[in-house]
């Protein structure tokens, strides 16, 4: 099994801020992850400098509009469907007041230049009103830099660029990751291919891909590479060379590596992470909720609320694999940033509180709750947590669809012999999986108890 993963150790009581908390279906076992996440800016200090960059400016304002119709596109990291899942799960739930519709566009193998060549059959005729682009990976060639490489990604992306632009189409243009070893597809083993030369091959192809955006002006740019080196630089002093950001494969990441990538697309869009807050004055016992909640009764110690925004969650499911979304959230501020469910408990007495939610509870002091908690970092399973695995589900039954619709129905037979028949039919498919997804995101009624220590 890959150890792509954090270690993690029994305790006792769930009572310890910022670690992982993993409860066993069969025996409610706790378990909790060494060390806190953390946050990962691009800057010249990081522990591999020969690959920083000039990081890129931050997004000034909210990209997503209301309705908007996104087609995340890109070679076979994007076909996994493993970030593009997290970011339409996340817009899904954590956003749902956008209604923003998503369609996955992955093609393994893909180059720039291929994608250009099939846009308008396989994309535009779905009319997208922003798009992001994942590509470099393959243009890079596994091999090291040459300015012919530089020029073809180039010329490619202008042209994907611009053709995205005559459609009416806004473009978030994002760069490649990092690769975490020569492939072994790449048969040239010359001296001079080594993981690093692939990797300053890369960096110069983010260079680039950052300039065609500004070229362009396209809707903004996102920085996959440099969050994903500097996670991976970072993993292996942590926790050694078996932790591969960028997968085992050297390039394919996991669903570690697979959060990096979508925290730096939905930093991009400029959400405001704000998912709501909940609060309660435990002198009085009012108590409000904002921002997608709703405060169904408020009496000493017991705040119930009905909430139709969910945080972003970590499932059983999800824990159990070797290689964790969770784990991937400690090299970026994902949850500081873009997962914060606020609550806030002011007037109290005692000098600290025991807060439960679900089947967990933790500690905090006084001072701590007035200045308010993010429930969503600190309880890593919570009541959202099935409702949330529902929704990701359907999402991924839908992605999946999409694949097939695109590959196996529109490029082939059925595509060949009758294209209008056969996109007709497949978007009906297509509905059903949209509208399951639509049904499985329902409010959640949940309650926070308070107990003086």
């Amino acid at each position: 099994m890959p150890l792509n993963r954090h270690p993690r150790r029994a305790v006792a009581l769930p009572s310890m801020r910022n670690d992982l908390l993993l409860l066993t279906a069969a025996a409610a076992t706790v378990f909790v992850t060494h060390g806190k996440p953390l946050a990962a800016p691009v800057t010249a200090d990081w522990c591999a400098p020969r690959f920083a960059v000039v990081p890129a400016p931050a997004p000034t304002q909210p990209l997503l509009k209301p309705g908007d119709r996104l087609a995340i596109c890109g070679d076979s990291i994007t076909e996994q469907r493993m970030y593009s899942r997290i970011i339409e799960t996340y817009l899904t739930a954590c956003e749902p007041d956008l209604r923003v519709s998503v369609r996955q566009h992955g093609w393994s193998g893909e180059r720039a230049e291929g994608f250009l060549q099939r846009m308008k059959n396989d994309v535009l005729r779905f009319q997208p009103t922003i798009a992001t682009t994942c590509y470099g990976m393959n243009d890079h060639q596994y091999r090291p830099f040459e300015t012919s490489i530089g020029d073809y990604y180039r010329t490619n992306m202008l042209a994907v660029v611009g053709t995205f632009q005559a459609a009416g189409t806004r473009v978030v243009v994002g760069s490649a990751g990092c690769v975490g070893r020569v492939p072994d597809w790449q048969k040239n083993q010359a001296p001079e291919y080594t993981t690093d030369a692939l990797n300053l091959n890369l960096r110069e192809l983010r260079n680039l891909a950052w300039a065609v955006s500004r070229t362009e002006k396209s809707a903004g740019f996102a920085d996959v590479f440099s969050p994903m080196i500097e996670a991976d630089c970072r993993a292996h002093q942590r926790y050694g060379r078996d932790y591969a950001i960028p997968g085992q494969d050297g390039v394919h990441p996991d669903w570690s590596g697979s959060t990096v990538m979508a925290y730096a697309f939905l930093h991009a869009f400029g959400l405001s992470g704000d998912l709501g807050t909940l609060s309660v004055n435990l002198q009085s016992g009012k108590a409000t909720a904002v921002n997608g909640h709703e405060v169904i009764e408020s009496r000493p110690g017991r705040l119930t609320v009905r909430s139709r925004r969910y945080p972003f969650c970590v499932t059983p499911g999800e824990l159990a694999r070797p290689n964790s979304i969770d784990s991937g959230k400690q090299w970026v501020p994902f949850d500081a940033e873009l997962n914060r469910l606020r609550f806030v408990a002011t007037g109290g007495a005692a000098k600290s509180y025991r807060v439960k939610w679900g089947l967990i509870s933790r500690s905090y002091s006084a001072r701590e709750l007035a200045a308010g908690v993010n429930l969503a970092a600190d309880f890593t399973l919570n009541p959202f947590s099935e409702a949330f695995a529902a929704v990701d589900r359907a999402v991924a039954a839908k992605q999946a669809y999409e694949t097939r619709q695109i590959k196996s129905e529109f490029h082939g037979e059925a595509g060949k012999q009758d294209m209008a028949g056969t996109v007709q039919r497949t978007e009906a498919e297509r509905a059903r999986l949209v509208a399951a997804q639509q049904s499985a995101f329902v409010p959640v009624t949940h309650t926070l108890e308070l107990t003086a220590e």
